[in-house]
């Protein structure tokens, strides 16, 4: 999980860098400039983040999975090569996914308007910029939503009924306790990072743009903000660092 939760900041890490300077940027200035080529990469690797992050929570499920229900075979399957494996394959699926969207965007017909009404070149409001018809473009976007998202998702619910079964089944209940607290953290920022995705990339459109820019910076933002706090907290020996750092400040100030 520690491996797993490393790949994860480092996908934080390319989410924020990526987005926030060129968003504060955009919020003080109220306005800036980006030529077509920074757009689309700067598309590009958010489209990379986002879905090398919707594969690294997969895995994790998958992690939490083996570690609940096959206790006793989880060192057996999850040996040394697998986290590398699956790692490996969370960030090759992302970059391919984010590269056939830039290819999708690219059979786009752009002519005069060149104002994007968002914080960051997002996938919706640059397909709204083009003069060409994008029904076919929002089909092809959609398709690759579901198939690469929506499937992961399902996987995820369907591990954590699983896991959920497992639970309940145990006879101690400090053990059901310490496998909730296990799960929790991941769950949470499952819901969070999911649910925004789905709303935002399944049905791409310019309707409820100010919904969709507060959705996005939840997205980029707000979860890889939250999501070293929560996986911090969950840790007890972070939490006893945490107090007794509290403890020796508030000693000082007496």
């Amino acid at each position: 999980m520690n491996f797993f939760l490393g790949q994860l900041s480092l996908c934080d890490l390319l989410i924020s860098t990526n987005i926030a300077p060129n968003s504060m940027h955009v919020i003080l200035q109220n306005g800036s400039h980006i030529s077509f080529q920074g757009c689309l990469i700067q598309l590009f690797f958010f489209g990379a983040s986002a879905m090398t992050e919707c594969s690294l929570l997969t895995v994790m499920s998958y992690d939490r999975y083996l570690a609940i229900c096959s206790p006793l075979h989880y060192t057996a399957i999850m040996n040394v090569r697998l986290p590398y494996y699956l790692a490996l394959w969370s960030w090759t699926s992302g970059c391919v996914c984010a590269s056939i969207t830039d290819v999708i965007v690219l059979q786009l017909n752009f002519c005069y308007r060149n104002v994007i009404d968002h914080f960051f070149c997002d996938l919706g409001p640059v397909i709204e910029l083009s003069c060409s018809d994008p029904t076919v473009v929002r089909i092809e976007v959609s398709i690759v939503t579901i198939v690469f998202g929506l499937f992961q998702f399902l996987f995820i619910v369907v591990s954590y009924i699983c896991i959920l079964r497992s639970i309940l089944q145990m006879s101690s209940s400090s053990g059901r306790q310490k496998a909730f607290s296990t799960c929790s953290a991941h769950l949470t920022i499952v819901s969070i990072y999911y649910g925004t995705l789905m709303i935002l990339y399944m049905f791409p459109g310019k309707y409820y743009v100010n919904f969709n820019k507060a959705l996005s910076f939840l997205n980029t933002v707000v979860t890889p903000l939250l999501n070293p706090i929560i996986y911090s907290l969950r840790s007890t020996e972070i939490r006893r660092a945490i107090t007794k750092l509290l403890c020796l400040h508030a000693k000082r100030y007496k």
